[in-house]
């Protein structure tokens, strides 16, 4: 809130008339005598409070209420006007009532996010972000800052929006960047285990898979964040080739889920083992985990059911008795992502058509034109 470099008897008398007291009531208030608050009132801004009485005077404004501060800077503000000298205080930027606003819409956003109502979502969250100079933030305000970045940050990964200016990477960095301003080591580390999502979706396995094993032990993590990092481990080798290693490391990390009671991490879990078995040529066991995730898991979001269907199409089109229905279940996850934007699984499932074996596809159409 606004804060007074140096106290007069004219930031005193505003003060005094913002929180609607009385000269005597005021006196009271900061323990002086009233002659003392006359005086202030008397010379306004030829006269100065002591030392004591300023260090009063900044905590009587610290603990007043919104209102009180919205009041005391419009009154100097009429009175800098008037006299032609501005006021010697640093005005509020955002008010704590427009910070109680930015966090709802905070929350509003990242239902908005689950439900992939993009834009809906990146309207909540444009609204606040470009709304202050981040010089004029406090602490209270920078953190609102990189909650929204890191938002923001998720819309572009759900989008499939990985790497440029506009990009998922670009704004995990700026959130990084605000979390280790304000030397908040968890949220720097829930950064780091993002952009290692975004550097596997991005291709770079290698290099996901290592961060993940690094953040799988790190304490900064709570345990269920670094039991995720030890499934994404699995799932970076599993895309990598390396089908029996990256099993054992699912397994752990499903284990973990349990003993967490994590349901809806512990199904997704199941989701990817399923994937390493059929990577590794085990439809059946293939087969019981997808089964498994598909009777456990959570399908209210259109990004979870498109990668549900994914998997179980996936697994589908590795047994060539099964293609047909592997295509199906395939084009009607794709048909979701197109309908929600999901551009990175719209593409994986592009990719996956490709790996079916050319006999095993179905006849092309022949029309007029080509015949």
């Amino acid at each position: 809130m606004a804060t007074v470099h140096r106290w007069t008897g004219l930031e005193a008398a505003a003060l005094r008339a913002a929180l609607r007291m009385s000269v005597r009531g005021f006196a009271e208030h900061l323990g002086v005598a009233p002659r003392t608050v006359a005086k202030w009132e008397k010379h306004r801004a030829k006269t100065e409070p002591y030392p004591d009485n300023q260090a009063i005077l900044d905590t009587v404004l610290a603990r007043a209420e919104p209102a009180v501060h919205m009041r005391f800077e419009v009154l100097l503000s009429e009175a800098g006007q008037a006299t032609g000298h501005p006021p010697r205080i640093t005005a509020a930027g955002p008010r704590l009532w427009e910070y109680e606003t930015w966090a709802e819409d905070l929350e509003r956003s990242v239902v908005a996010l689950n439900r992939q109502n993009f834009g809906f979502a990146h309207s909540l969250l444009s609204r606040w972000s470009t709304r202050w100079p981040v010089d004029e933030l406090d602490d209270r305000g920078l953190y609102l800052l990189g909650r929204s970045t890191v938002l923001e940050a998720d819309l572009y990964r759900d989008q499939g929006v990985l790497i440029g200016p506009m990009s998922a990477q670009h704004a995990y960095a700026k959130a990084r960047q605000i979390f280790t301003q304000l030397d908040i080591p968890r949220r720097i580390a829930q950064i780091e285990l993002s952009q290692a999502v975004v550097a596997e979706m991005s291709g770079k396995l290698d290099a996901a898979a290592r961060r993940y094993e690094a953040l799988a032990l790190d304490e900064r993590l709570s345990r269920r964040d670094r039991a995720r990092a030890r499934l994404w481990v699995g799932t970076a080798l599993s895309k990598d080739g390396n089908q029996d290693f990256a099993a054992r490391v699912m397994l752990a990390a499903s284990r973990d889920f349990e003993d967490l009671s994590e349901p809806e991490d512990w199904s997704v879990a199941q989701q990817k083992l399923a994937l390493a078995y059929r990577g590794s040529g085990d439809l059946t066991r293939a087969l019981q985990f997808i089964d498994t995730a598909r009777a456990t898991g959570t399908t209210d979001t259109p990004m979870q059911r498109v990668r549900l269907d994914t998997a179980h199409g996936h697994i589908l089109l590795s047994d060539p008795a099964t293609v047909d229905d592997g295509l199906h279940v395939l084009d009607q996850a794709a048909a979701v992502a197109a309908q929600f934007s999901l551009s990175h699984q719209l593409r994986a499932i592009e990719g996956i058509k490709t790996l079916i074996p050319r006999a095993a596809q179905p006849p092309a159409t022949v029309t007029r034109e080509s015949a």
